[in-house]
């Protein structure tokens, strides 16, 4: 049975499973039948905010830390695995997390050192294979299969290299599912953090599922998670006793997913550089409004947000989203599609005003936001359009947002800003 050692990178053919590495000891030692022959993995960095956080001051090291939302209203980004023994979990109200950790280190989040510890773990990726599928900063498929010649080894022991790396020159922990397919791979990467790598080959596929909650399969949110309980299915298992039509009938498309994924297939490929299908900027309120004048403001700060979102991945969208949770907490969503791409702060505000005015009265609001949909690689904001009558005003305007982005770089986000933003009182 094949065996690999996650500290000493010791890989060997042996056919009797030990407990421990033969070479150096290490009780990080992994064996399994199909080791050799998997090349789809996850790689799911370890409570990666807290972890920058961490890296960056050692004094946080033995500290309960999260890092979100500090305000009444803040929610938990990232919380390290000391503080998740208080029961503080990711998504989690801020009030609740101080609550169960009251002694907690608690910091905003700082996206800018995120993102540049996420570029470089993704260029350790793509050193070991071309074929990396972000999922985030933090996250990713990796398809290794015939990298055995360049790396000269199987993609189990790449990855594992791949894994040390990111440890010692990033100084975060990963952890790494293995697998015939991106679904089992994804399972596997949960299995042990931190540092877990576990593998999941396609002989066990069926049964390891078997007894795992369906909640398990991507895409089974709160709401199917219900309809499939009331339905008696709560595990994986209870799919088996489906055939495909009679899930397709049930719920939809994803009844396909739902038939496949139980019995551990997934033919997704790894797809590189995957494009965005929606680009999103929110904010929830420390306290409620209703009035536009109060509203407003807010929404040209999300519509600044989401333009250097935009204008960072040089995107535009098609298709405008206006988000507003009211104060009973029910979330209402308005669509409109634009009449040509778009990625500048004013061009975003300028359509969903309009919108955001048609909900004004109907209720107290907690949560604004607004998206793009149907997101396009941006054009040349200076190429002549002969149906665009306001093609000048979009070349200035683009022009002075690159301007104040260019200003915001170098002296930080609140350098420069438009008094359009601020509270009207």
């Amino acid at each position: 049975m094949p065996g690999l050692c996650r500290d000493c990178l010791h890989w060997e053919d042996g056919d009797a499973p030990v407990r421990r590495c033969p070479a150096c000891g290490s009780p990080r030692w992994r064996t399994h039948p199909e080791l050799g022959r998997l090349s789809i993995a996850h790689i799911d960095c370890d409570a990666f905010y807290a972890a920058v956080e961490k890296r960056d001051n050692p004094a946080l090291e033995d500290k309960p830390l999260i890092v979100g939302g500090g305000g009444r209203r803040g929610v938990v980004s990232t919380a390290c695995y000391i503080a998740r023994t208080y029961g503080v979990r990711s998504a989690m109200p801020m009030f609740k997390a101080r609550a169960a950790c009251p002694h907690a280190v608690v910091l905003p989040p700082d996206m800018g050192k995120y993102r540049e510890a996420g570029r470089t773990i993704r260029a350790m990726m793509l050193e070991a294979t071309p074929l990396v599928e972000p999922l985030s900063l933090d996250e990713a498929f990796l398809d290794l299969t015939g990298t055995e010649r360049l790396h000269k080894g199987p993609p189990a022991l790449t990855l594992a290299r791949l894994l040390r790396r990111i440890e010692r020159e990033v100084r975060v922990t990963t952890s790494a599912g293995l697998a015939p397919n991106k679904f089992l791979a994804k399972v596997a990467s949960d299995l042990d953090k931190p540092r877990g790598f576990s593998v999941i080959g396609r002989a066990e596929a069926m049964d390891f599922l078997r007894d795992r909650p369906v909640s398990t399969i991507w895409g089974v949110g709160r709401s199917l998670g219900s309809q499939l309980e009331a339905h008696g299915i709560r595990r994986i298992g209870d799919l088996l006793r489906f055939e495909e039509n009679d899930l397709l009938a049930r719920y939809g498309q994803i009844g396909r997913r739902l038939y496949r994924f139980a019995r551990g297939q997934d033919d997704r490929k790894v797809t590189p550089d995957s494009p965005a299908k929606s680009v999103s900027a929110e904010t929830t309120f420390e306290t409620d409004l209703a009035t536009l004048d109060a509203l407003d403001p807010v929404l040209w700060r999300m519509a600044e947000k989401l333009a250097r979102r935009l204008r960072e991945q040089k995107l535009a969208g098609l298709s405008l989203v206006l988000k507003l949770k009211t104060d009973s907490f029910r979330t209402v969503t308005r669509t409109r599609a634009l009449p040509r791409p778009e990625w500048t702060a004013d061009g975003l505000y300028r359509a969903a005003r309009p919108m955001l005015e048609g909900e004004i009265g109907q209720a107290r609001y907690r949560l604004l936001g607004i998206g793009v949909q149907r997101v396009t690689p941006r054009p040349d904001a200076l190429a002549d359009d002969l149906f665009d009558t306001d093609a000048e005003g979009r070349r200035k305007r683009t022009a002075a947002e690159d301007a104040m982005d260019a200003l915001r770089r170098k002296f930080g986000t609140e350098a420069v800003f438009k008094g359009r933003g601020l509270p009207r009182n």
